[in-house]
């Protein structure tokens, strides 16, 4: 978790193939998961913000797919709170009674 924001944003570019002046915040986790960056950009410039936990770590996925997706304004605060909706109960779906 050494990068900042021009790091961070050249991996946005360069890994993620993403474009860092989209609008969207980007979240990175270090490998312990108690580091949590997030860079976005808001017009004028990027921001940069982290949260580093001292007791917990984040929930983050394990599949590297699976982390590239996009989340919700809920589910960032689900992360945020240390829920971890990754591997939470999904819907079932029923065709049939019995």
């Amino acid at each position: 978790m050494r990068k900042q924001i021009n790091g961070l944003a050249v991996l946005v570019e360069e890994v993620l193939e993403a474009d860092p002046f989209a609008h969207a915040v980007f979240l990175f986790c270090n490998r312990e998961r108690r580091i949590l960056k997030a860079i976005y950009w808001d017009r004028t410039g990027f921001a940069l913000w982290m949260k580093r936990l001292e007791k917990h770590r984040f929930p983050w996925p394990t599949d590297g797919e699976q982390a590239r997706r996009e989340i919700t304004r809920e589910q960032l605060a689900q992360l945020l709170a240390g829920v971890d909706f990754w591997h939470a109960h999904e819907r079932l779906h029923y065709t049939k009674v019995g």
